[in-house]
């Protein structure tokens, strides 16, 4: 139980269900509100009549979350945070805690639909958080129930108030807690070292400079200071290891595009067919393409239509229909 309304309604709806329910709060962060959040959960608790912990992954947060994204950052690729808290802290190492405490699964206010041990986008696609959830291991879905994947955030919001939860007004949070109200990027050049690298077009002619190529993510447009042109600049490609970007101008410019990319830490929920539709970022249009030399964990994907600016470093996700298959991790 987070403190906000989703996990709110889905302790409510679980014990309207007849299960008993523990509510558990996650400290994962110093100086994330977690004081008044925690609050807000207890209060709910309390409102609901069922138990309530507290467990302290603060330390394994920033291993395993805050630690991967700055090392991904460094290493020039694009991570995304919530896939790795997703797998390595709500249904990793909390998992297993509740487990042994004898719980016989644990649920969240993800907007998802899990049916057997299949997963489906949630029935408010504004909402749908299946992008960063391809990666919960496959033999920890039978564990997992995501009781509000079925409403409308409306409608969640509708339940709160209808129970009289104090959550049910409460505003969603945004972005990354341990970021703060700072601008991400701003955030970056404040923990990685600014080294200046040079912006070239893709004749390898140089137009500008820049701070460090690791700050930068492919088909970004803001940040890049190249003004006097009658087009935008965004990211193509970005070298670290030589500190260059390299950046193509207006939308149409083909090397912004890639047909084809490699995935890797393929996680998997079933077979997959060849034929199949992907995500490359979320709420990205369901994209079709084929997947092919699948081994290792690895993988090709060739798309129908070619993509711009894909980054190295996030997410693939595969579909198939509302049903979510799998992902992986782009690569360079």
């Amino acid at each position: 139980m987070s403190g906000g309304v989703d996990s709110s309604v889905a302790a409510s709806l679980l014990k309207e269900r007849g299960y008993d329910v523990m509510g558990a709060h996650m400290l994962c962060w110093e100086g994330c509100d977690s004081k008044d959040d925690r609050q807000d959960a207890m209060r709910v608790a309390a409102k609901l009549g069922i138990g309530f912990l507290t467990f302290d992954f603060r330390e394994e947060y920033r291993e395993k979350v805050f630690g991967y994204m700055v090392s991904e950052y460094a290493a020039g690729r694009t991570p995304n945070p919530d896939v790795a808290c997703n797998k390595e802290i709500k249904f990793g190492i909390f998992l297993e805690k509740a487990l042994e405490m004898g719980a016989n699964y644990v649920a969240t206010g993800h907007y998802i639909r899990k049916n057997g041990d299949k997963l489906f986008e949630a029935k408010d696609k504004n909402k749908d958080q299946s992008y960063f959830l391809w990666a919960v291991p496959r033999e920890k879905l039978g564990y997992c129930l995501f009781p509000i994947g079925d409403y409308l955030k409306s409608e969640v919001r509708e339940m709160a108030r209808e129970v009289g939860l104090p959550t049910a007004d409460k505003k969603d949070s945004q972005g990354l807690c341990f970021v703060g109200k700072v601008d991400f990027r701003e955030f970056l050049r404040e923990i990685l070292p600014q080294k200046e690298g040079a912006i070239l077009n893709s004749a390898g002619e140089i137009l500008g400079k820049h701070d460090g190529a690791h700050f930068f993510t492919a088909g970004q447009r803001h940040g890049l200071n190249l003004g006097g042109f009658p087009e935008p600049w965004y990211v193509a490609e970005k070298n670290t290891s030589a500190n260059t970007l390299v950046v193509a101008r207006g939308k149409g410019d083909p090397v912004l595009y890639r047909k084809e990319i490699e995935v890797g830490d393929l996680n998997l929920f079933l077979d997959l067919p060849e034929a199949l539709e992907v995500r490359i970022r979320y709420r990205q249009p369901k994209q079709k393409a084929t997947l092919s030399e699948i081994k290792n964990q690895n993988a090709k994907i060739k798309f129908i239509v070619p993509q711009r600016g894909v980054a190295p470093g996030q997410s693939a996700v595969f579909y198939s229909g509302e049903e979510m298959l799998g992902g992986g991790i782009i690569g360079a």
